[in-house]
């Protein structure tokens, strides 16, 4: 099987816990020919859409340890027509360079791509949440988005909570999440004229019901073809709303909740049918907060609190996938074959 990741540098790599890096591995180890490059390095010559790749060389057997493989790899580069891959692994960080997916576009129908390019572009933003039906607000918590300010002050100022969460629509990774509370409604105007920008630059803004407990942390959920493989609690650090690791959280070993598995259930089939076949679930107390499409983390922590190897999980699937179309194009084939044959006789 031949992959290509299409990711961050690699020089960029923490090889201690980066997700990315144990899928490259798995991959590797079980001998399949794997490439890496960026989306800076997408090209089209003659039509046909590549990429300039450093492709993972045979000459040294592939290390056990994760780590050493990344210090010992050797890459060869050269120029690859994208449509040579059996899969394409999406794991640039965000946020989404939407142009790159226009290079993928020819490419669409002769590669798998997880996660599959139209699905991007619906679910890089903070938005797609709200388009899983869940009008009672049992998954989803209550959710405005605005680049008015006049509307914003209003909804907070209406809220039956005395405090909600602020954070611009576009960011990521916890930047810019902050807890806003209705007694310093003097502060809120001039949060809102930071966040939203000058008129002729203006982003929307999210604001959103608080949910009890966030202070305690929230659950990172990884979903496979529209099912929960793993999960964790991350726990913010003293005095920040945040839990992402990289902003001080920590992390737990977690089990799902039963309500945890109904949201899970509950919006795994529309994962699916939109192609985002790889995602991490950003969850508080049973409700649904971000769905993470662009490469999704967390593999590392997962499989240190669980005993477990994710990665396997994830090759697995792609595996299957690849296997399947092979052997619906010899099936195809064969079929052909049969009416050529007859055409003759």
């Amino acid at each position: 099987m031949k992959i290509c990741f299409i990711m961050y540098p690699w020089k960029n790599i923490d090889p201690e816990t980066d997700s990315t890096l144990r899928l490259i591995h798995e991959a590797a180890s079980r001998g399949h020919t794997v490439a890496v490059t960026t989306v800076h390095n997408l090209t089209i010559r003659e039509s046909v859409t590549s990429a300039f790749c450093s492709i993972i060389t045979s000459k040294n057997a592939c290390s056990k340890n994760t780590t050493s493989f990344y210090r010992q790899v050797e890459f060869k580069k050269h120029r690859f027509p994208l449509a040579g891959f059996d899969i394409i692994f999406m794991r640039a960080n965000p946020p989404l360079d939407t142009l790159a997916l226009n290079f993928l576009d020819s490419i669409h129908s002769d590669v798998f791509i997880i996660n599959d390019i139209n699905g991007l572009r619906v679910a890089n933003n903070k938005l797609y949440t709200a388009s899983f039906q869940d009008s009672a607000n049992q998954f989803i918590p209550k959710t405005y988005v605005s680049k008015n300010r006049e509307y914003l002050e209003q909804v907070l100022m209406e809220s039956e909570q005395e405090k909600m969460i602020m954070k611009p629509l576009n960011s990521y990774g916890g930047r810019g999440v902050i807890v806003i509370e209705k007694r310093a409604s003097q502060s809120v105007r001039s949060l809102l004229d930071f966040y939203i920008g000058e008129q002729d630059k203006e982003n929307y803004v999210i604001l959103q019901e608080y949910v009890p407990g966030a202070e305690e942390g929230d659950i990172r959920i990884l979903m496979l073809n529209g099912e929960a493989i793993g999960a964790m609690r991350r726990v913010p650090s003293k005095d920040d709303v945040r839990s992402n690791v990289h902003a001080g959280g920590t992390v737990m070993k977690h089990n799902l909740s039963q309500q945890e598995k109904r949201l899970c259930k509950h919006i795994g089939p529309k994962l699916v049918r939109d192609g985002l076949y790889f995602v991490g679930l950003d969850v508080i107390h049973d409700k649904l907060i971000e769905v993470n499409v662009l490469s999704p983390g967390g593999i590392t922590r997962i499989n240190s609190l669980n005993r477990t190897r994710l990665q396997k999980t994830v090759i697995d699937f792609v595996e299957s996938v690849v296997n399947a179309k092979e052997l619906v194009h010899h099936r195809k084939n064969k079929y052909k074959k049969v009416i050529e044959d007859a055409e003759v006789v």
